[in-house]
């Protein structure tokens, strides 16, 4: 059985490589990472990083369950979108207690994480439902397993994805919980989340552009504050990309109405800065 799924997506990796384009290569991935690794073992993926965040990177989630309905309110619209592209996620939203981390990101199994610093910086529901309809676009596009694929070999997946390598899952549960495997979103990765975010956001409701403010705001802060902008550590973002984004949601006409602080307002107030 391995010796036949080892065969299978050798091929696949190679037709993609050997076309020596960006999309084939990305589409060579993502279907390596499909059949690597299911929607149940990339569930019990994000479990034990959960696991590893609790107890080796101490973090702390909101109590107040206000603050957490309405990161969830905002975030449910989109999961609905997320779901028609990838039905098999059982989506997890968590609010991490840290106002000096402007930051948010997916793990395997659709665990989404959203820092209270975070809330902090954004203005409007726009922009962060943009925010949290990009990351969800990283666990549509199998962001995080294809970039284990990239990052730890087939042979290695393969055993990985059989549960022959205890060992290793948890390795690579440490190194998700950490970052390294976030940071190792290359380009095209950050470009089909922010396609797959402008889409869900503007389906959802929410106008597409918040995700555009966001990142304008990001770069605005910068220079002043370079310690708390995690955020843009493992999304960089530049000119390009913004006006790719722009283009993307002005030739699918993407729209919607809620562009406005709204309830984000009162769910600030609560927050300690």
């Amino acid at each position: 059985m391995q010796r036949m799924v080892t065969a299978i997506l050798a091929l696949t990796l190679a037709s993609g490589l050997t076309a020596g384009c960006t999309k084939q290569r990305v589409g060579a991935e993502k279907a390596l990472a499909q059949v690597f690794i299911s929607d149940e073992q990339e569930n019990q993926l994000g479990l034990q990083v959960k696991k590893e965040l609790e107890t080796k990177e101490n973090v702390k989630y909101v109590q107040d369950p206000a603050v957490v309905d309405y990161v969830r309110s905002i975030s449910a619209p989109i999961l609905a979108q997320a779901n028609k592209d990838r039905s098999g996620v059982k989506w997890k939203v968590n609010v991490i207690d840290d106002p000096k981390q402007v930051n948010a990101f997916a793990t395997p199994g659709g665990f989404l994480y959203v820092y209270t610093g975070l809330l902090l910086a954004a203005d409007t529901e726009a922009e962060l439902a943009g925010v949290m309809a990009h990351e969800a676009g990283h666990v549509v596009g199998r962001h995080s397993a294809r970039a284990m694929v990239n990052a730890y070999g087939l042979q290695t997946i393969t055993q990985v994805a059989l549960g022959q390598n205890p060992g290793t899952a948890a390795q690579i549960a440490a190194q998700l919980a950490g970052g390294g495997l976030q940071l190792a979103h290359g380009r095209s990765e950050e470009t089909e989340a922010d396609e797959y975010g402008a889409k869900y956001a503007a389906a959802a409701g929410f106008d597409p552009r918040g995700l555009i403010s966001f990142f304008e705001k990001l770069q605005q802060m910068q220079g002043s504050q370079p310690a708390v902008l995690k955020w843009l550590s493992t999304h960089p973002t530049n000119q390009d990309r913004i006006a790719h984004l722009q283009k993307i949601i002005s030739q699918q006409g993407l729209t919607g109405g809620r562009n406005a602080p709204g309830g984000l307002t009162a769910i600030k107030a609560k927050l300690p800065k």
